[in-house]
């Protein structure tokens, strides 16, 4: 069996892809859906409803507890995989975000004939609130469960 057949036939790997895929496209659908304007660089970026990081690394550990064990050395990594990721994604990348919208204001206020500090933004949304983190926990383990029926 190739390499690549071995992952396609991967199936907590493949589960882990398309509870991010979904996550990155429902952010599209909601966006839409408040801004009315079809934006599909939500579609590859970070931030936002709901959390794809979240959904990645909670449908990955209850994938690996269904094929492993919920009692596997596996279940225990991944699991303390997804909430270092979680904590980050709503902790220390949120306020990188603020901290980046704060100074892009102070650029925008800043009173100086040199425009080449407005030509670079810095990108605020970077992390999640906690709301979107558990909406992507849950969201990818109703994914998780439902690809391992």
């Amino acid at each position: 069996m190739t390499y690549l057949t071995q992952l396609i036939n991967n199936s907590v790997l493949i589960t882990a892809i398309l509870s991010w895929f979904t996550a990155q496209v429902l952010k599209v659908i909601f966006v839409f859906i408040c801004d009315r304007e079809i934006n599909f660089k939500r579609l590859v970026g970070s931030g936002g409803m709901p959390s794809s990081h979240s959904a990645f690394v909670v449908s990955l550990a209850v994938s690996v507890g269904i094929v492993e064990g919920f009692e596997s050395v596996a279940f225990a990594i991944t699991v303390c995989m997804a909430l270092v990721v979680m904590y980050d994604a709503a902790g220390v990348r949120r306020a990188a975000g603020q901290q980046a919208s704060i100074l892009n204001k102070l650029v925008d206020e800043w009173d100086s004939d040199d425009h080449t500090l407005r030509e670079k933004r810095l990108k605020e949304l970077l992390g999640h609130t906690p709301l979107e983190v558990i909406a992507g926990a849950l969201l990818g383990v109703m994914i998780a469960v439902m690809c391992h029926l």
